[in-house]
């Protein structure tokens, strides 16, 4: 049996099935176009009957308020100071899921973060700051340190598959002991601030895509993110030394919890849909800081 049999890995978007859901939902008919490049879980194409085009996202076993009050709620923050988020067209409640239907932004995703798209995401990330302040409506992002998330962030696929993983778990749960389940503060955080979710043209970031897991706390949430994002692409020293800068500057016992987050995440990830190989590669990015 392959390793990645043992635990339950994520579902994924059926496009169709889910424009078919939005249509005995709503009565609104969606054409997909296909797949939109990268992602792990899936966002698609689709073609309103007026003709223009949209990106079809899903999330699974979840109410329509969680995420009127959260992601659109951030967006709903952030966009009227020109922060290039997309506005959601349609969000609708599909039997127990939620579809939203985004408005398709101009660019592609990063494929290369030079020094000088990575300060333009530094200054989109201090737009964040604050961006939530009196807005105490909107939940906090979790970061899942002591319990499982929803598909992600899973402890015992750690605990079960090496030595290294049983470690990592370890240093997570005494992180989470001196630290509360959901991030405090009034940022913006994105939630996934990886390359995949920056779009660029012209040597311009023209969008940041894919805010399911988007909230209230602390927005240096998403610089960890996107060190993660980073590490093993083609991204120079130039960039990862200044990331590394950034963060060596924050407080130990305020990193520790963010850095905990995305090595479970991305370990776990990694344990249950990648190689083994793919695994080591986690760990020694998560080792790095976890002491």
């Amino acid at each position: 049996m392959p390793p990645q049999a043992r635990w339950p890995r994520a579902r994924r978007l059926g496009a169709q099935a889910v424009a078919d859901a939005i249509q005995a939902a709503a009565g609104l008919t969606l054409r997909v176009e296909g797949p939109c490049p990268g992602g792990q879980v899936g966002a698609a194409y689709v073609a309103w009957p007026d003709g223009h085009r949209s990106v079809l996202t899903w999330q699974p076993g979840i109410g329509l308020a969680s995420v009127q009050d959260g992601p659109l709620a951030v967006i709903g923050a952030l966009r009227p100071a020109g922060y290039p988020a997309p506005a959601a067209e349609l969000a609708v409640q599909a039997g127990d899921d939620v579809a939203v239907v985004w408005e398709l932004l101009p660019g592609a995703p990063i494929s290369h973060l030079t020094p000088a798209l990575l300060d333009q995401a530094l200054v989109l990330n201090d737009r964040q700051a604050g961006a939530l302040a009196g807005q105490g409506s909107i939940p906090p992002v979790r970061l899942y340190l002591t319990e499982d998330g929803p598909g992600f962030c899973l402890h015992q696929p750690l605990r079960e598959h090496s030595a290294r993983t049983r470690a990592l778990d370890r240093w997570v749960m005494a992180v989470r002991a001196s630290h509360r389940g959901g991030l405090s503060g009034d940022d913006a955080v994105h939630g996934d601030y990886q390359p995949s979710n920056i779009l660029t043209g012209h040597g311009r970031i023209t969008g940041i895509v894919d805010w399911d897991g988007a909230g209230r706390g602390d927005r240096r949430l998403d610089l960890v993110t996107l060190r993660f994002g980073i590490h093993g692409s083609t991204a120079g020293p130039d960039v990862t030394g200044r990331l590394d800068r950034l963060l060596d500057n924050i407080p130990a016992a305020e990193l520790a919890p963010l850095w905990a987050h995305l090595s479970l995440r991305m370990t776990d990830w990694a344990i249950r849909h990648f190689t083994t190989g793919e695994v080591g590669r986690w760990l020694d990015l998560a080792e790095q800081r976890a002491r």
